[in-house]
């Protein structure tokens, strides 16, 4: 069983009330909340080890052993080869749009790109804006409207040799669909692309194996699975170890510093260590013993099942008001196929009124396109209405889906009403 009362007591934010009313958090794909340790590493190493690097002294070589630890993190957070694979960032979106500028310097008028319909923006808006710049051709990758996913066939049909590049989401921000990365990279390997991987909104809720995918770059963000606003990417020693970065005349050109502008995020670094340690801790409450990695699996095991049954209770619970229709997949048998976020409309109902509404019962959701740009296009949603988008976590509870459950059907015939 999944120790959902012991995780809960690791957030400090799930305890907080406003007026009384507890806070239900299903914003998550947006982000979600800290354990305590996370904080606490923050705090300490502003408090304890601020400094800059390259320094003789304690703080700076403290702040550096900071910096290697949380390289070393990602690096088996990710399934990574090395540490000097990982490049830390601000967000996932400004390292691909560094990274795009980086491999494209070179590519020529003629050159391809393939872009998915299915993908967050922050994987999209840096390839189009690159083949603007370089005069390079781009194709979009629909995704299939019966299975929700990116099909292998449809990659296949876009790819030429002049492909330089497919950029691929792992799972969408919208529909929660994921996709077989791993089948999609080797079509891609074998017509001579590299392969992008947008790896956000799966990474809180799936083991990634970097190497097993057999993709070239691999994206995350720290503050989507419990720790602070920062980017990971990680690149494949072999390929990045041939590029030549933008950066400073002066700067490093070590691994992975010659990626890594400017001054380092040091007290997020070590906020991004202690979320990766709640992971490993969370593996060890269920008995994993051995590596790091090894207490990560475990961990994701456990959650998955549980946020699975949520899921499936959401879905349902969703699936019994009238009108509203949920853009993804709904079959129970397919629940292994998704991210535990749900998006859907309502017929005649605002998106952002059925939030607002859920807001006032302190229920905390999102409305609008959610950067999921193609996807509200291809589904021909209006992109200025969008949909209402709920994400569960592992922290939250059975009772927190069914209040939920509730609150939408109440919320929905309370404007109906209003409208009538």
């Amino acid at each position: 069983m999944f120790p959902i009362d012991a995780q809960r007591n690791e957030f400090p934010a799930l305890a907080i009330r406003d007026g009384g009313r507890r806070r239900i958090y299903l914003d998550n794909p947006a982000g979600t909340q800290v354990p305590r340790s996370v904080a606490d590493a923050v705090v300490r190493c502003l408090l304890e080890t601020n400094a800059n690097l390259g320094g003789f002294f304690a703080t700076t070589l403290a702040a550096q052993r900071i910096v290697e630890a949380a390289h070393e993190a990602a690096a088996d957070f990710l399934g990574a080869s090395s540490s000097e694979e990982i490049i830390i960032g601000a967000n996932m979106t400004t390292l691909t749009y560094h990274m795009s500028r980086t491999v494209g310097r070179h590519w020529t008028a003629g050159d391809e790109i393939i872009v998915t319909r299915m993908d967050h923006e922050g994987n999209v808006s840096p390839w189009l804006q690159l083949a603007e710049d370089r005069g390079l051709t781009v194709r979009f990758l629909p995704f299939d409207q019966q299975s929700w996913q990116v099909e292998e066939n449809a990659l296949s049909a876009l790819l030429s040799e002049r492909t330089k590049l497919v950029a691929l989401n792992y799972a969408s921000n919208l529909t929660g669909s994921i996709n077989r990365v791993k089948e999609l990279t080797a079509r891609a390997k074998a017509a001579g692309a590299m392969v992008y991987v947008d790896a956000v909104q799966f990474a809180p809720h799936g083991l990634v194996d970097v190497q097993a995918l057999g993709c070239d770059f691999l994206a995350c963000s720290a503050y989507k699975f419990f720790g602070p606003h920062m980017g990971i990417l990680w690149g494949r020693r072999a390929l990045i170890d041939t590029l030549v970065p933008y950066k400073c005349r002066c700067s490093s050109n070590d691994l992975p510093e010659r990626f890594e502008l400017g001054t380092p995020q040091i007290e997020l670094m070590a906020g991004l260590s202690a979320a990766i340690a709640y992971f490993q801790e969370l593996g060890e409450r269920f008995g994993a013993t051995g590596s790091r990695r090894e207490k990560i699996a475990a961990a994701f095991e456990a959650s998955i099942a549980y946020e699975a049954g949520l899921a499936r209770r959401l879905i349902d619970g969703l699936s019994a008001v009238p009108g509203l229709t949920i853009h993804g997949i709904t079959d129970p048998r397919r629940i292994d196929e998704r991210v535990p976020t749900v998006s859907f409309t309502v017929d005649g109902v605002a998106p952002d009124e059925i939030a607002r509404g859920l807001a006032d019962g302190n229920i905390f959701v999102w409305s609008g396109h959610n950067y999921a740009w193609e996807i509200v296009h291809q589904l021909g949603i209006a992109a200025d209405k969008g949909v209402v988008r709920i994400g569960i976590a592992h922290y939250n509870t059975a009772e927190e889906i069914e209040e939920t459950i509730g609150a939408v059907m109440r919320v929905v015939s309370m404007l109906r009403q209003r409208h009538s």
